[in-house]
């Protein structure tokens, strides 16, 4: 079984964070308490419904300690399961699993985390033709980790990172001036992808006549968004951005806009409840 994905050194990642967990002792609870040739086999489970994300990396971790182990994947990243389902089952060198066991379930239950609140909010806008986008807002060094895990929940990936799309916001605005000089640097410079955040409707023309490509309509309520949608005509994508809730996207996503973004997705996901439960062999 092999995963990879664009820009994302997994061995770097399952090193580094074994690496962290293990300091210079090591597991010296394992070390005492487990003689070297046990055997254990393990199952991990959901104790909640979920969408599944993460586990080809949960499995890295066990093979990084024991690439002997057995694993076999019982759901698929992406999957939606019920809660009590078993989710892997592995048999391997007893220090070895217990040694990487919070690793690997502090990314499966993160990831998890992220992809299950991120098909709520594809759910809650279902039909509606608008598409959910999540953000940069994401924990450091774990951004590519985070978006895949949109991606199992239904999300779309917006930026990557500040290199592949111009995004000009208010502070960029402050600085150049206004929204329109803003964008014709932006264009100047051979900047193919300009997204351009506006707050109110008397930008949004400054802004399309200067260039702009996508317009993000920040922290408009639903009317507001439905007289922007209506101004901006399909000559670009609109995105609606700004404190967006399960209990507001459908009414935001109703407005008419492309796309929505947001951040929560990342930033507030609770972590999946889910274990991994060990018996002798």
């Amino acid at each position: 079984m092999s995963f990879a994905l664009p820009d994302f050194d997994l061995d770097a990642f399952v090193a580094a964070t074994l690496a962290e967990d293990l300091g210079a002792a090591g597991d010296i609870t394992s070390e005492a308490v487990i003689p070297a040739d046990s055997v254990f086999d393990g199952v991990m489970d959901s104790r909640e419904a979920v969408i599944v994300a993460g586990l080809p990396i949960a499995a890295a971790f066990f093979r990084r300690l024991d690439p002997a182990v057995e694993i076999e994947l019982l759901v698929q990243d992406g999957d939606r399961v019920s809660a009590g389902s078993d989710l892997m089952r592995l048999k391997g060198n007893a220090r070895a699993m217990l040694t990487a066991e919070r690793s690997a379930l502090n990314t499966v239950q993160h990831l998890t985390g992220v992809a299950t609140l991120a098909r709520q909010y594809v759910d809650k806008i279902a039909g509606t033709g608008a598409t959910l986008l999540d953000t940069r807002k994401t924990i450091p060094g774990l951004r590519v980790l985070e978006k895949y895990a949109t991606r199992m929940g239904g999300a779309t990936n917006h930026r990557m990172g500040l290199w592949d799309a111009a995004m000009i916001k208010d502070n960029h605005v402050a600085v150049a001036g206004d929204v329109g000089e803003a964008v014709r640097r932006a264009k100047a410079a051979g900047i193919a992808r300009i997204i351009v955040e506006v707050d109110r409707i008397d930008q949004i023309e400054p802004a399309l006549t200067a260039g702009a490509t996508h317009l993000l309509l920040d922290n408009m309520d639903p009317a507001t968004l439905r007289g922007a949608v209506r101004l901006v005509g399909g000559r670009v994508p609109t995105e609606a951005s700004g404190g967006v809730r399960l209990d507001t996207i459908r009414a935001i996503a109703e407005a008419g806009v492309t796309y929505i973004s947001v951040g929560r997705l990342t930033q507030s996901a609770p972590a999946a409840d889910i274990g991994l439960d060990f018996a002798n062999a």
